[in-house]
């Protein structure tokens, strides 16, 4: 019969010293790709706030309405999941190269 291990047993892997710090690091630095929005094909359905993983989105009211704000760089690692699901292709990815 086959020992395993216990939980005892077994090494901590990984420790969350300081769970909820996202926001103090900023990881935008290494994307290769960034959204652009082109507003006027946008319907602010906020498919894209609603998907982001990054949370690099922006929403705001207008109203009693959500509304598309802006893309912050800081965060967005340019994984193209807003321009994938955007129903409308108002979001197009576009070379990190073509900004410097």
């Amino acid at each position: 019969m086959i020992k395993v291990k216990g939980w005892k047993d077994i090494p901590i892997g990984g420790v969350i010293d300081k769970p909820a710090t996202a926001r103090e690091y900023k990881t935008g630095e290494w994307r290769i790709q960034r959204p652009i929005v082109d507003e006027e094909k946008c319907t602010n359905c906020m498919q894209c706030w609603l998907f982001c993983p990054d949370m690099a989105i922006d929403g705001r009211l207008d109203g009693k309405k959500m509304k598309l704000g802006e893309v912050n760089l800081d965060y967005c690692k340019g994984c193209g999941v807003c321009a994938a699901v955007c129903p409308v292709d108002a979001i197009e990815m576009k070379s990190e190269s073509e900004f410097i």
